[in-house]
């Protein structure tokens, strides 16, 4: 038996990266997984990947996180096609990168849209059930840029730090009723966004981090999964940096 045998798990962004690495990890231990992304086919394509492996174990689901209504009507799908939710993963996230002297406000705003409200948004929309579940857990993506900013991204940071102010807060609401709450904080990881830096970008991020190596979605979804697990009971309102050391 699975470590999340029979529960529901709900993942935003998983279409790929480390959304989809989450789902896959989520749905081997025994989890039925709602795979949501912004758009159906990368949606349906982690869940036809899943399916292929743990047969009726995910669906897709298409939905801009950005979008407070549609995430309660997303949300109602989700709960009338699996009944509840135990899990709660918000790894939805964009970035629109630049010196703040020269950032829109249109930039500023789908970034805090998208991967800060857009938690607020899905947690709005599930709530009821999650508080109703034994042991139910909701676990935020954020970044380590969210712990230390970084020159040009002054819009993710904001929403990654925000996150984990969430995080902590939802924490604290949520304990009563026996839901943890807590933030996974990724270092520079191997996905789609890193794989556009140039070599000497590369190297000069390595000389930053201790293991001198990218991280791997894996890493990411093992963290997710232990957070996931009943081995993490005692564990709320806190930001786990999975960084290789980067920022200890």
């Amino acid at each position: 038996m699975g470590k999340l045998q029979d529960k529901v798990a709900v993942v935003t962004g998983a279409g790929r990266g480390i959304g989809k690495a989450i789902a896959e990890a989520f749905a081997a231990e025994g989890a039925k997984v709602a795979v949501v992304s912004r758009t159906q086919a990368n949606s349906q394509a982690t869940a036809d990947a899943i399916n292929a492996s743990h047969p009726g174990a995910a669906k897709g689901y298409a939905l801009d996180v950005a979008d407070g209504a549609a995430c309660l009507e997303v949300g109602k799908q989700i709960l009338a096609d699996f009944d509840h939710v135990d899990i709660l993963v918000n790894n939805a996230g964009v970035t629109k990168d630049g010196l703040l002297l020269r950032m829109s406000e249109e930039d500023w705003d789908v970034v805090l849209d998208t991967n800060l409200k857009g938690a607020f948004n899905m947690v709005k929309a599930v709530q009821r059930s999650i508080l109703k579940q034994k042991g139910a857990r909701i676990i935020n993506v954020s970044s380590v840029i969210g712990l230390i900013g970084n020159a040009g991204q002054a819009n993710y940071a904001a929403s990654k730090a925000g996150l984990i102010g969430f995080t902590k807060s939802l924490a604290r609401e949520f304990a009563g009723r026996g839901v943890t709450a807590n933030a996974i904080c990724p270092g520079f990881i191997a996905t789609d966004m890193t794989h556009v830096l140039n070599d000497q970008l590369k190297e000069e991020i390595l000389k930053k981090i201790p293991l001198a190596e990218l991280g791997q979605a894996a890493d990411i979804a093992a963290a997710a999964l232990f957070l996931a697990s009943p081995d993490a009971r005692y564990i709320t309102g806190q930001a786990i940096a999975v960084d290789g050391g980067m920022v200890m």
